[in-house]
């Protein structure tokens, strides 16, 4: 009964924190005053979103129109939240342990997938709602009214693509708690990996996190003296990930692609906005950027900086024993693979279009976003800065390590002579 009372605890926290932020988010982006009292609703959706679900945008114009939309988007302040939560109290009751039988990690990683599945099941359900359009005093959408093809949007969360991909977001986050915690034990068999994938596992997720916490700082500077302070506010609360993360990675040579057409846009700052203007696809790296802003080369110099700390944290965490060669090793595959999942997790995809009697998209209700990492050139080079920060880092860890042993957990496993 206890591992149940535990997930149960860890879950519903975990969904209380993410509801509490997206409704703080949403909020600020005066998304109170939704007609029809859709707030709790989209709360709903943007917590399925965050979680792995997935939500469906519905359009129509009755039968003489028609209407196409498309969103693929995860708020990941909203999933950074709920992650954190969760994680941290399903690893609380194991601490201070080196080994745990694979039969009790099940037994605790089991009940809280489940329960985790039920709520996102009725979040999922709650997460639907259709408004209508306005057109003004556009000529088609006068003929619209005069139809009755008042055109319609509005967003379902859909059930079987939620309860999927949520499976996958809850396994990869147990995984993540499990690979990231030096006190959280492992099987038997799997201790002597220790070495090798946690202190660098680690690592990286502490750079992303500094990443989270330099992209507060500056956006509460920016909110506190450049105005906005509302939208400003909404950004940090729903997406800031969504634009830290991407820097970094622009920061160590990657590129994204995207483009943004129509009155819509993506929350990001004015200087990748206008760089992504256009009909056709634009590729955006530091140097594209820096045409435009100088500052922006800013990003190279603090990517440089806390990968260098992030190669020294992994040599710190990590036996004596490992040489510099295997640090670069470790920290350039366990950057990779977070860069690779932060590629796959803040793209953007957004897509509306209305047309009445067959004739174009109406003037002001269309739009187009799209952003996306070009992964061979990111991911690759994330590899490579990745191994060399793994190096660095070992040689400047030196001094740090005391009387050159670094102590592992009591009953690793580890032979005491190469502790």
């Amino acid at each position: 009964m206890g591992a149940l009372r535990d997930a149960l605890v860890a879950v519903l926290a975990a969904f209380a924190v993410m509801a509490a932020v997206a409704a703080a988010g949403l909020a600020c982006a005066d998304a109170v005053d939704l007609p029809g009292g859709a707030f709790p609703r989209v709360v709903a959706a943007v917590v399925v979103m965050a979680a792995g679900g997935s939500v469906e945008v519905t359009g129509g114009a009755g039968v003489l129109g028609g209407a196409e939309a498309s969103l693929s988007l995860l708020p990941l302040s909203v999933s950074l939240a709920g992650a954190l939560t969760a994680g941290w109290l399903f690893l609380r009751p194991l601490h201070n342990r080196a080994v745990a039988r694979p039969r009790e990690l099940m037994g605790r990683a089991v009940p809280l997938v489940v329960i985790w599945l039920l709520v996102l099941m009725g979040a999922t359900l709650l997460a639907h709602q259709t408004f209508a359009i306005s057109t003004g005093d556009n000529p088609l959408g006068q003929i619209g009214e005069l139809l009755d093809s008042a055109p319609k949007v509005g967003f379902e969360g859909a059930l079987g693509p939620t309860l999927l991909f949520g499976l996958l977001w809850i396994l990869g986050l147990l995984l993540v708690s499990l690979l990231v915690s030096r006190r959280a034990p492992l099987p038997a068999r799997l201790v002597r990996f220790h070495t090798a994938l946690r202190p660098a596992a680690f690592a990286t997720v502490v750079l992303l996190l500094a990443y989270v916490v330099l992209g507060i700082v500056v956006g509460l500077v920016v909110a506190a003296t450049q105005g906005h302070a509302a939208r400003t506010l909404a950004v940090l609360l729903l997406g800031l990930p969504n634009l830290v993360w991407p820097a970094l990675t622009l920061g160590f040579g990657g590129a994204w692609e995207g483009k943004v057409e129509g009155p819509f846009g993506l929350p990001m700052p004015q200087l990748l906005d206008q760089a992504l203007r256009g009909p056709d696809l634009s590729t955006i790296d530091v140097a594209s950027l820096a045409e435009r802003d100088a500052r922006a080369w800013w990003l190279v110099v603090v990517a440089a900086v806390l990968l260098l700390g992030t190669g020294v944290l992994t040599a710190v965490r990590s036996p004596a024993h490992v040489r510099p060669w295997q640090h670069a090793l470790h920290l350039g595959v366990a950057l990779a693979l977070g860069t690779l999942t932060v590629c796959l997790l803040a793209g953007v995809q957004a897509r509306f279009g209305l047309s009445l009697l067959g004739i174009g998209d109406v003037d002001g209700l269309g739009g187009t976003v799209e952003f996306a990492a070009v992964l061979g050139r990111t991911v690759g080079l994330a590899l490579l800065w990745g191994a060399v920060a793994g190096f660095l880092g070992a040689l400047l860890a030196r001094p740090l390590h005391r009387g050159g042993r670094v102590e592992e957990p009591a009953g690793s496993g580890v032979p005491a002579e190469d502790r």
